[in-house]
């Protein structure tokens, strides 16, 4: 019996994980869940599930959770709350799918006392790549991607030598707008931001998606997950979703990892590896797609994202912190409807050549850096 804590229990990915769950019940178990304010939905997760300690994101959602449970559930909030469902609820396995840095803590929490990482939080890793991934070599704990980009590629390293790798390869659906102009997207609402036309996600990653900033981002976490440099990190646009990603080998051979477009396949990986469990989705036919499978180079010009993104690898330190935590602060302000959509990618821009980048940063850097880069991001939104 594994036990699973599971952080975002009630996002997109966190209902999906409770999914492939309540398949198989003798071989999972849930030690802990957290939210932000989802109360109700909360509530039913612990009574169906059962697990010892929960969190919210703040007291009063707490409060009004503890009013709907057992009382022999620990019941925690914020900060303090993610924390000890990570690292003290007895969980095998971590599962997290907050969005944004504030996964970071209790990531690295979790690590300390042994549990297992799920990673369904890129800006983890993408903020404090070289200390996460440190932290997990010094305490033998397995990083275990679920993004389907990661892991596609964690799939096709199986069996295969680190040094004969010449590329990875990332693949990304263009988002919804891929095919429309700078011009074209001035005025486009977060209604039509969050509309992915392939993957059911969270209105944050959904807007990421728009803007290719998620596939920027997922270019810096490969770095760190597969410890391969960021200019042997390729991007192609795949409209399908078929091809969640490949590896190429120095013989010339490309091994990718296809599916269809549903998160309960990496996720029921990672909670279950090296096994490999019945997902319940519904099987990939190739012949379904008779029109063909296409891709296409992304132009960086019409998506800076990913120019961004190199470039905050190659500057090192805090500086891909600063691009996650701008980034984070400008998808919220668009949200808001004070930042048009096409000036995201500017805020950020403009935040990162403001920043006197940090080498070889502690904990308390990157914290620092991420909290100067949403103050900036915001003074930057007030001038675009």
């Amino acid at each position: 019996m594994k036990q699973v804590a599971i952080l975002g229990s009630t996002g997109s990915i966190g209902t999906q994980a409770l999914d492939v769950i309540a398949r198989y019940p003798r071989r999972f178990s849930v030690a802990a869940l957290t939210a932000g304010r989802n109360v109700s939905l909360m509530a039913a997760q612990v009574r169906r599930f059962g697990p010892g300690l929960v969190a919210m994101g703040d007291r009063g959602a707490a409060e009004a959770l503890k009013k709907e449970i057992p009382r022999d559930v620990r019941v925690l909030a914020g900060e303090e709350g993610l924390r000890a469902a990570a690292a003290e609820s007895g969980a095998d396995v971590l599962l997290t799918s907050v969005v944004g840095s504030v996964g970071l803590g209790p990531t690295l929490a979790a690590i300390e006392a042994g549990v297992d990482i799920a990673l369904a939080n890129k800006e983890t890793l993408v903020a404090a790549g070289s200390i996460v991934t440190a932290a997990a070599r010094r305490k033998g704990v397995r990083l275990l991607p679920v993004d389907s980009e990661h892991n596609a590629i964690f799939q096709a390293l199986k069996g295969h030598r680190h040094e004969h790798i010449t590329r990875l390869i990332l693949t990304a659906s263009g988002g919804p707008f891929w095919q429309r102009t700078r011009d074209d997207i001035q005025d486009v609402t977060p209604e039509e931001a969050v509309k992915h036309p392939r993957w059911n996600m969270g209105a944050k990653i959904s807007v990421d998606s728009a803007t290719m900033m998620n596939k920027a981002l997922e270019i810096i976490e490969a770095r760190w997950l597969f410890d391969i440099p960021g200019e042997r990190i390729d991007v192609l646009i795949h409209p399908q979703s078929v091809v969640h990603s490949l590896v190429e080998y120095r013989d010339g051979s490309q091994i990718a990892q296809l599916g269809t477009t549903d998160m309960r396949i990496p996720i029921a990986y990672a909670l279950s590896y090296p096994d490999r469990i019945e997902t319940g989705v519904k099987k990939l036919s190739l012949s379904d797609f008779g029109g063909g499978l296409t891709f296409f180079p992304p132009n960086e010009a019409r998506f800076p994202a990913l120019t961004l993104a190199r470039r905050a690898l190659q500057d090192g330190g805090t500086m891909p912190a600063v691009l996650s935590a701008a980034n984070e602060r400008a998808v919220e302000l668009f949200l808001n409807r004070e930042l048009p959509f096409a000036a995201i990618e500017a805020v950020v821009s403009a935040v990162m050549e403001r920043h006197t980048v940090v080498s070889n940063p502690d904990l308390e850097a990157v914290f620092e850096a991420d909290r100067w880069a949403r103050d900036a991001a915001e003074k930057a939104g007030e001038t675009l």
